[in-house]
């Protein structure tokens, strides 16, 4: 039995028993009744909305299927199609140890963490952002300068020191 259906018969239930509506007792059953009837009528429309949804997914996963098997899909054009320039995913013929596929490695890259000074967002960088000299805080969108020509060894060092001693404490 849908839940629509035990309401109604609940209501039928409560009108059938001629419910004195000037006593406590019948006031209270009255509004608990139709606030259980709202109830109802807004999980049933909960539910329609979760079912459209879940068919929209599945129709974008079966389109997302389909982008991924055309995209994906061993090519025979040399090398020469717009989906080949893309050396970095593309299989070499190569049996690797570690991947059929060739990726560049930037997993490798050394991060560095900086706060916006306006809005105190940490933000983590690579070192060819910082070469870049700046950038602007995703955030705040305030530009950020990276200017670390006339830093010595010794800032370097002074900034590992502290950082250790924040760790101790």
């Amino acid at each position: 039995m849908k839940l629509t259906e035990k309401m109604s018969y609940l209501q039928g239930l409560l009108d059938g028993l001629d419910i004195d509506t000037s006593t406590k007792e019948g006031k209270a059953l009255v509004q608990m009744s139709e606030v259980m009837s709202e109830l109802v009528m807004y999980v049933e429309d909960l539910q329609s909305q979760v079912d459209e949804l879940t068919e929209l997914c599945d129709i974008l996963d079966e389109d997302l299927g389909q982008v991924e098997d055309d995209f994906y899909e061993d090519c025979d054009c040399s090398g020469d199609c717009d989906s080949c320039d893309e050396e970095d995913w593309r299989d070499d013929g190569e049996d690797d140890e570690d991947d059929d596929y060739d990726f560049d490695d930037d997993d490798d890259d050394e991060l560095y963490e900086i706060t916006c000074p306006t809005c105190g967002d940490t933000i983590l960088l690579d070192e060819g952002m910082i070469d870049e000299g700046s950038i602007n805080c995703p955030n705040c969108n305030e530009l950020l300068e990276f200017d670390y020509d006339d830093l010595t060894i010794e800032d370097f060092e002074g900034e590992a020191e502290e950082a250790a001693e924040e760790d101790k404490e």
